[in-house]
């Protein structure tokens, strides 16, 4: 019988993303993150544009399902072309840049 795995000690590490590194998986929680704020920032730009969800998705050329998933915080498995269209009905861009 195999003992379950000790916890890390976190004083080794220094930040969050010290931490995320160190355990491997720091990209994949920011990415994570940022469809998340992308996803919120979507839902305040429909609600100022007073667009109804049914209306964005016709005017994307899409349904309204698909659009429910596009704005699903929690669903990762988006296009950019997708949340671009989504951003224009609603007057605004999508930017996605390379950082180092």
């Amino acid at each position: 019988m195999t003992s379950p795995p000790t916890p890390r000690d976190p004083s080794g590490f220094t930040s969050l993303d010290d931490w995320l590194d160190g355990e491997g998986f720091r990209d994949e929680v920011t990415l994570a993150a940022t469809k998340r704020v992308v996803a919120l920032h979507l839902e305040d730009a429909i609600a100022a544009a007073g667009i109804t969800k049914s209306a964005l998705a016709a005017a994307m050329g899409t349904s309204r399902k698909q659009l429910d998933r596009l704005l699903d915080p929690n669903e990762h498995n988006v296009t950019l072309l997708s949340l671009a269209k989504a951003a224009q009905q609603v007057g605004k861009r999508l930017k996605v840049e390379l950082v180092d």
